[in-house]
């Protein structure tokens, strides 16, 4: 069984001596990350650490190793009896690096200081390459958002091109997609019965082999795709309705001679399962040799927050989670979340106030099927547009249970809500469902810090059917009902989206209109980036609407982008 707990390694080593003072002569894998190591599971490298420590294996962390030099970082460890694990870290390190008009950042989140310049551009390729390099023999594991994400063909927005799978150019031997933790155990007990992982079919993973499992289904060819942009189109619709239903099979890419196997996902985490992970003794603080460097801004943003679920069911165009995460929600229990709480007030950073109970949305927590059985029937790929399932449970008592919960926990003076809330959960266009009056007062009321973050993305409504995203005219509801109840000058903080597929400048001076008849001013608009394996990425790239392959407008002027996006800012804030 994976949840099981052998040893606790205070701090994992990052170097030699770190090795040496715990009496270390090699270690048994290697997890090289593109961000600072910092053990909190908000840290992706932090949970698989931990995993594999608990389950105990000896594990080293080698973060954010200097690419350009002769190789040192990479070979300060020595080499793994087991694998090297690789990741870029929390973020596609592209989206890290550039912004929406191809500009350099200027600042890198995930490093002390938010200094920039301490990954490279595809981190993750340029980590596997450099191991292979130093360790032609070691086996190299890929894992992460930005290896999870292109795992299939897909277009990248920085080359402008489609480009292969991330096995094919990197030389990986296994990739692990999704939140990898169980299918991390099955990988890892392989290596340690003496066999090869490849060869084993396990869920959750990605190979790179010379035949594949005649069940599985054939996908358009790397070759097809680039000459048809048609053939490309085709391609994601398959992968995004293979993600989106509960029997799934698995796939295959071929290139020339060679095929691109992709196995099943791994079945969805229990309760339980979800319970284990988060108990893991999470130091929730960055490593020692961070001591006398900067704060983490990324760290300093979360360390006050707590994680209730993972998994997404919006199927929002733009995004990559239920790809990432999977589509059904995995919660955990309300006794692990009071567990974790009093770890983090006994944090020295903690001051009282909880930044968020949250996830992918935040109100999300504990929803499931009514009837498992209709679901796994089911092939639609949003449960909630155009219009919410009716087998959905999307009751919300359990959540406002568990913030009641927490707040009254000795120590815990606030707790506010910073994920953004899908509000079609609780208020349609004919008033709250059951029990949402009740959810949305309280949260307006008892959680909200000031701001309460919604995300309408735009106003034009054939840009949000293609964003698969309800009426404006739902948003304006809200906003009304908002008012009702906000007695504090509490202000709404829209997620926008200027430039997406399917807009064009008048729709933004259309929203830029609606904005002001609401007295919303944004202060901050998003500029579309077209991010790996999304269907907005697709329509970005191919200008169609895949689903009915109509013609749309696309934006892909960078001037053009800036323009419509400072157009939707606050003049004062311009």
């Amino acid at each position: 069984m994976w949840t099981i707990k052998k040893q606790f390694t205070p701090w994992l080593p990052t170097t030699r001596d770190e090795m040496k003072r715990l009496g270390w002569h090699e270690v048994d894998v290697i997890l090289i990350t593109g961000d600072a190591y910092v053990d909190h599971p908000s840290f992706g490298v932090a949970i698989i650490a931990r995993l594999l420590d608990a389950w105990g294996l000896k594990v080293g962390v080698i973060p954010q190793p200097n690419w350009q030099d002769d190789g040192r970082d990479f070979k300060k460890l020595g080499k793994p009896r087991l694998f090297f694990g690789v990741t870029a870290g929390n973020v596609d390190s592209m989206v890290n690096h550039y912004t929406a008009r191809k500009r350099i950042r200027s600042n890198d989140d995930y490093t002390p200081g938010g200094r920039k310049g301490l990954r490279p551009d595809y981190a993750s390729y340029v980590y596997v390459k450099k191991i292979k390099t130093f360790y032609p023999d070691s086996y190299v594991i890929l894992g992460g958002i930005e290896a999870s994400c292109r795992r299939f063909i897909h277009y990248d927005y920085w080359s402008d091109m489609l480009k292969p799978s991330i096995m094919v150019e990197t030389g990986a031997d296994l990739l692990i997609y999704g939140m990898a933790e169980k299918s991390l155990w099955f990988v890892t007990q392989a290596f340690l019965e003496g066999k090869r992982p490849e060869t084993l079919a396990i869920p959750g993973t990605t190979i790179l082999a010379n035949s594949y499992p005649t069940n599985y289904e054939v996908l358009p060819s790397y070759e097809d795709c680039v000459n048809d942009p048609r053939k490309f189109v085709a391609h994601f619709l398959k992968i995004e309705q293979h993600t989106s239903t509960w029997s799934k099979k698995g796939l295959v890419e071929p290139y020339g001679e060679k095929y691109v196997v992709t196995h099943p996902p791994m079945t969805p985490l229990t309760e339980k399962e979800m319970d284990y992970i988060y108990s893991l003794p999470f130091q929730r603080q960055p490593h020692p040799r961070y001591k006398k460097k900067p704060p983490i801004p990324a760290f300093e943003m979360i360390k006050n927050s707590i994680t209730l679920h993972r998994g997404c069911f919006g199927g929002c165009s733009f995004c990559s989670i239920a790809m990432h995460q999977g589509k059904f929600i995995q919660s955990r229990s309300k006794d692990s979340v009071i567990e974790e709480v009093n770890k983090l007030i006994q944090m020295p950073y903690f001051k009282g106030t909880i930044t968020d109970l949250g996830g992918p949305s935040a109100n999300m927590y504990q929803m499931h099927p009514n009837n498992i059985e209709l679901c796994k029937k089911c092939k639609r790929v949003s449960c909630i547009h155009p219009k919410v399932c009716q087998n959905l449970s999307n009751n919300m008592n359990e959540l406002l249970d568990l913030y009641g919960a927490v707040s009254s926990i000795p120590g815990v003076k606030h707790v506010f809500i910073s994920s953004g809330i899908r509000y079609d959960l609780f208020l349609h266009r004919d008033g709250f469902v059951k029990g949402g009056k009740k959810y949305f007062e309280q949260l307006v009321e008892r959680h909200t810090s000031g701001r309460l973050k919604v995300a309408p993305e735009f106003s034009d409504e054939k840009t949000l059917k293609l964003m698969r995203k309800p009426s404006f005219e739902l948003f304006k509801k809200l906003v009304k009902e908002f008012r009702k109840v906000n007695h504090r000058h509490f202000q709404i903080n829209p997620y926008l989206i200027s430039s997406h597929p399917g807009s064009d400048e008048q729709s933004h001076l259309r929203l830029k209109k609606e904005l002001e008849q609401l007295r919303i001013f944004p202060e901050q608009v998003q500029d579309f980036t077209p991010t790996p394996l999304t269907l907005s990425s697709v329509m970005f790239y191919s200008e169609v609407d895949p689903y009915t392959g109509e013609r749309i407008k696309v934006i892909k002027d960078a001037e053009i982008k800036r323009k419509l996006q400072y157009l939707l800012v606050t003049e004062k804030k311009m």
